[in-house]
């Protein structure tokens, strides 16, 4: 006789606008597969608008977690009932978990960076410039601070963003952080180690999109990330190789956020191999 079995999956998701362009649910679920878990990961579409609704959903539906994206990272947080003390630290959440009835947000985003970032340098006593000040620009800046880069520039078009991020890793980490106002294409300091791009520029489908610098100013010493996944090959990635820069693609931090998120979830420690091996599948 056969044995009896549940049908009932365990469920994960990921709330942003857009979302079409993210390929973290074709990662995940070849992760889930791979350790044999009846696992699924589904992508939404989620309107800031509908956000408080999405997250009731995901209570009602008994969800074991998500992601949350642009341009939701910040705005999710009133509506969890826990914020771990990093993503408290950073103001931003891109991972909720289930713990019993509630449902706590993470960071995972600056871990999975800083993880990528190590595999060329270590960040300690670094100078940095990030573009942006959103969700991830925290989260990466904070974990940079933390791991000991001397000095941060932030670079955005928003002053009230920009400024405030600036605060926080002057007020909550031992770091030098200066705000810089994106208005024209920025010039990098001659001092700069590490550029960090932090914002959609680039993103699919508006893959022509350029990042507003000076690249005469990108020296071949200097480090240069994308957080980008899609596509792995922005136009700033490809103009940072041709320079003879190091340069990281997103695809590096997608599948370290995604380890974590993955442990915090099932419990289960993957396979990374596993998890970027189905990137370079589908971006093949």
């Amino acid at each position: 006789m056969t044995a009896p079995r549940s049908f009932q999956q365990e469920i994960c998701s990921l709330f942003g606008q857009p979302v079409a362009e993210n390929p973290t649910q074709y990662m995940l679920e070849r992760a889930f597969q791979h350790h044999g878990l009846d696992w699924r990961y589904i992508t939404l579409e989620v309107s800031p608008e509908n956000l408080a609704d999405a997250v009731r959903g995901m209570r009602a539906m008994g969800f074991r977690g998500g992601n949350c994206t642009i341009p939701h990272k910040v705005a999710v947080i009133e509506h969890l009932d826990e914020i771990a003390p990093s993503a408290a630290l950073m103001g931003a959440v891109n991972c909720i978990v289930r713990r019993g009835d509630r449902l706590v947000g993470e960071n995972t985003d600056g871990k999975g960076f800083l993880t990528s970032l190590r595999e060329v340098t270590d960040p300690r006593g670094k100078r940095v410039v990030l573009l942006g000040a959103g969700g991830a620009a925290r989260a990466i800046g904070v974990e940079l601070a933390l791991a000991g880069a001397a000095e941060i520039r932030v670079v955005n078009r928003n002053t009230d963003r920009g400024e405030s991020l600036v605060e926080l890793l002057n007020e909550k980490t031992p770091t030098h952080a200066h705000f810089v106002l994106w208005n024209k294409a920025y010039s990098l300091p001659e001092t700069t180690d590490v550029l960090v791009q932090c914002t959609s520029i680039g993103l699919y489908p508006d893959v022509d999109a350029r990042v507003a610098i000076d690249l005469d100013t990108l020296r071949k010493e200097v480090i240069v990330a994308d957080v980008i996944p899609n596509p792995p090959a922005t136009h700033l990635i490809q103009e940072a190789k041709q320079r003879g820069c190091i340069a990281l693609e997103g695809l590096g931090m997608l599948v370290n956020q995604g380890v974590i998120g993955f442990k915090l979830w099932t419990g289960v420690d993957p396979d990374p191999a596993v998890m970027r091996a189905a990137l370079e599948e589908v971006f093949a």
